[in-house]
């Protein structure tokens, strides 16, 4: 039969009994607990021998208030204390004790449980914590999370640097608030549904002085356990000089330096995609070839700078009469191109009618050499239409340069179309244009 003893031997937590302030029985627990030798290590000492410096007035007040008459039988709250082992080693103990009557005389009866270890795991919890919670706040991008309903639930402090809100002004309101157009947070949330999450999702957001900025998304949908939608969580990035970038070597890959027009690769790439468009909706399709007049003469005479100043004042006068669906580009030195989607033949010729009196009337106070030498600038300009039977661009181009060439062999400054012929093209039209 187990006795008493050996019940308290075997208990998993430290128990001392302490009377007239001096400890006078101590479990296996304790003496392990304490790193002692044994019980006679322990046994006739003041249990605050074993309290750290600074918990001892705690702890003495501890024992003190335990053992008054009014609490007799009740016992404390637990408290943690910093203890002192007979090796000189610390530990934290989790320390709860009651008065009791012992052999006929009052004790104070002491359990602890060691928490060095949870107490180390707390401590590097806050330490996470803190580093948690210092990368939250310094980090460049924007953490958020909405609801099913899409209202933002929560949102991390970098919003403050690429929104210029504070976090408040922005949790409670519906993400869609912050878009400038409802179809951007519309495509996300339909590729989040689709596929899960979205990495480096394109979109634009309006920060609060108006600005309208790109931002790049990284997100994913939330469930809940029985498979509920319950929202979406991720980050937002401000990506606006990223894009900036880009579209300026967009805009280099495709223009043309000189004119600011498209260049000959950036053209022939819209007109094949016309073409196309064409070929399968049966929508007119117009195209011009417009070559200046004697321009060789200009460079010969005046110089290439002045010629240059020149080519600018065309190329704005052609792009300042353009259709809002047209697209013209310069396909080398003074030759250029105009497409006209969606026109046909009357229309895209009024439109190179406007083009002949534009070129005639141009103000030449950039080019001043060419404006004092009382010279009259001049274009010649080939029209023609897609037609069903074209097999590829370059036969539409190839109508349209015939037509050019019987414009400037009759006489330049005027339009022609191989339309104009009652016939097949004159077999004594030249082979190649001359300026």
């Amino acid at each position: 039969m187990t006795t008493d003893a050996e019940l308290l031997h075997a208990l998993p937590g430290a128990v001392l009994l302490v009377q007239a302030g001096r400890i006078v029985l101590a479990n296996d627990a304790s003496v392990r607990l304490l790193e002692a030798r044994g019980t006679d290590e322990i046994h006739g000492r003041p249990p605050s021998d074993f309290v750290h410096p600074i918990d001892k007035p705690r702890s003495q007040q501890r024992i003190g208030a335990v053992a008054a008459p009014d609490q007799a039988g009740l016992p404390n709250k637990s408290s943690e204390f910093r203890i002192c082992t007979c090796r000189g080693n610390l530990r934290m103990v989790l320390i709860s004790s009651v008065a009791i009557t012992y052999q006929q005389q009052p004790a104070v009866l002491m359990c602890g449980l060691d928490m060095t270890h949870q107490s180390e795991i707390q401590a590097q919890l806050r330490e996470s914590e803190r580093n948690y919670r210092r990368l939250f706040e310094n980090m460049q991008d924007v953490y958020y999370r909405t609801n099913a309903q899409g209202v933002v639930v929560h949102v991390g402090p970098a919003v403050r640097r690429v929104l210029g809100y504070e976090p408040h002004e922005i949790e409670g309101r519906t993400a869609e608030a912050f878009y400038p157009r409802a179809s951007d947070r519309d495509a996300l949330k339909k590729a989040i549904l689709e596929h899960g999450e979205v990495s480096d999702f394109p979109g634009q957001m309006v920060r609060r002085d108006g600005t309208v900025i790109d931002i790049s998304i990284s997100s994913r949908a939330l469930f809940s356990s029985d498979g509920q939608f319950e929202g979406v969580e991720g980050l937002y990035r401000d990506v606006t000089q990223r894009k900036n970038l880009e579209r300026e070597l967009q805009r280099l890959a495709t223009t043309d330096m000189l004119t600011g027009l498209a260049n000959r690769r950036a053209f022939l790439e819209r007109a094949q995609l016309a073409l196309q468009h064409h070929q399968a909706s049966g929508d007119p399709l117009a195209l011009l070839m417009l070559d200046m007049d004697h321009f060789k003469s200009i460079n010969d005479r005046f110089g290439h700078l002045e010629g240059d100043q020149v080519l600018g004042l065309f190329a704005r006068t052609l792009q300042a009469l353009l259709p809002p669906e047209g697209l013209a580009g310069r396909l080398g030195g003074e030759e250029f191109s105009v497409l006209l989607p969606g026109l046909g033949l009357p229309q895209a010729r009024a439109v190179a009618e406007s083009l002949l009196g534009a070129v005639r009337a141009m103000d030449l106070s950039s080019a001043p050499a060419v404006l004092h030498s009382g010279r009259r600038l001049t274009v010649s300009i080939g029209l023609a239409c897609a037609r069903p039977g074209d097999r590829s661009l370059h036969d539409l181009i190839d109508r349209a340069d015939q037509a050019l060439y019987l414009a400037k062999h009759r006489g330049r400054d005027q339009i022609a179309s191989l339309q104009d012929l009652a016939g097949p093209p004159d077999n004594g039209l030249p082979t190649a244009r001359t300026a």
